[in-house]
């Protein structure tokens, strides 16, 4: 088994580098603001429910679009959408590498956008969308003038997505949805919100629920409040859909198949999570080894006690292991149908999430007094990575689903009653 990097993947992280350092950090330097220690209330709009600042979100569009013209914002998209049908393996490499870099403009954690984008949405159309809907959307997705957000999640139903309590039904040519969708990531300025609900079968059947792409200026479309988070600002939205009516057109995909739909979107979107989480962990665990080395206490280096390696010591070695796993699982993504390694997702999902958020907190013990404060990045590190082992599948579904293809009760070995 070859376990080398692609040349070509190495000389495309240079190259990233290279286009960072020449355009990307001259934009962050001009607004030290966002990224020092006031960074969270820089970019947090208080007074608007603690939804981004109008300015922050300016920053990030300017840096997209420097992204876009050099080549780098599509690189994991199909060619006829400007990409270069970059693959999952490489974008796992590209996201664990941005990750390492440390905070910056180059890979806002908060607002996942990057100088290469992950688009979800965006496959997700290209996939499933009928030609009249990507024709309307699919370019503005990626350049911002269409921003489409996502509403699976319930204020009674979250991992359970099989139990959605908001439902479809027809009413002549149109259908009217009714219901309640909780953390809509993205609403806060989105022109279409993409809400599953159930048109057919029963509770707890995956078959039956729809995906409809619902306008938000629509009738009977509200947002009462955004959801206040660990880390802000917050672009998680509470939303009510009362007799919102819209055309049998706004269907993603097949009627009764939404969670295909869905499905597609959490697969590739954990495993780059579970990369941009090794990555972060390996600055946390690298940051740290050259502070405790600089770091003279009792009148020698903090890194000469055990107490400082061996934690420290333990990480590098479970970075080095949940990488390959992120590794080997996005080689296989490229070759599979992602439902036949559903289970090796999840093994890298759970994994690297609750690597970085142990990997912060080792290097804010480490750093001390400092380690805590705001003017170091580990907290910001712990308190964006945290959200992972509860959003997309809580790390308790992801287990459950590797242990459901151990025992064979779902997968290719499922056993038949």
């Amino acid at each position: 088994m070859d376990f080398t990097i692609p040349t070509e993947t190495l000389a495309y992280l240079a190259e990233l580098d290279a286009f960072i350092e020449r355009e990307i950090v001259p934009l962050e330097q001009a607004s030290p603001q966002f990224f020092d220690h006031r960074r969270e209330h820089a970019r947090t709009n208080w007074d608007a429910d603690g939804t981004p600042q109008p300015e922050w979100e300016e920053l990030l569009a300017e840096m997209r679009r420097r992204a876009d013209r050099a080549g780098h914002l599509r690189f994991a998209l199909p060619k006829q959408l400007g990409g270069r049908d970059g693959g999952n393996l490489a974008m796992a490499i590209i996201r664990e590498h941005l990750a390492h870099r440390g905070l910056g403009l180059h890979n806002d954690l908060q607002s996942e956008s990057a100088v290469v984008g992950n688009f979800p949405q965006v496959i997700l159309m290209h996939r499933f969308g009928t030609k009249e809907q990507q024709a309307r959307f699919l370019e503005g997705m990626i350049t911002g003038e269409e921003r489409v957000a996502f509403g699976l999640t319930e204020p009674h139903h979250g991992s359970d997505a099989t139990w959605l309590e908001t439902t479809g039904v027809r009413d002549g040519s149109d259908w009217l949805i009714n219901g309640d969708k909780r953390f809509n990531t993205g609403l806060h300025n989105a022109t279409t919100n993409l809400v599953f609900a159930r048109t057919s079968g029963k509770p707890g059947n995956a078959r039956g629920i729809t995906a409809f792409l619902v306008p938000t200026d629509a009738p009977g479309f509200e947002v009462p409040f955004m959801w206040w988070t660990l880390n802000m600002p917050t672009d998680h939205a509470e939303a009510r859909l009362r007799n919102v009516r819209v055309p049998n057109e706004a269907v993603l995909g097949a009627e009764g198949e939404g969670l295909l739909v869905a499905q597609a979107f959490v697969h590739e979107n954990r495993i780059r999570q579970a990369a941009s989480g090794v990555g972060s962990a390996q600055y946390c665990v690298d940051e740290s080894v050259k502070y405790a080395l600089g770091r003279v206490v009792f009148g020698k280096p903090l890194a000469t006690n055990q107490a400082i390696q061996f934690p420290l010591a333990e990480l590098h070695t479970e970075c080095e292991m949940v990488r390959g796993l992120v590794y080997k699982t996005a080689w296989h993504l490229d070759r599979e149908d992602h439902l036949e390694v559903s289970d090796r997702v999840s093994m890298a999902n759970y994994r690297a999430n609750r690597l970085v958020c142990n990997a912060a907190d080792t290097a804010i013990q480490v750093h001390g007094g400092v380690g805590y404060s705001r003017h170091y990045p580990f907290e910001h590190i712990y308190r964006h990575h945290r959200r992972y082992r509860i959003t997309e599948g809580s790390e308790e579904i992801q287990i459950r689903k590797v242990a459901g293809h151990l025992f064979g009760y779902m997968g290719k070995g499922r056993k038949q009653a």
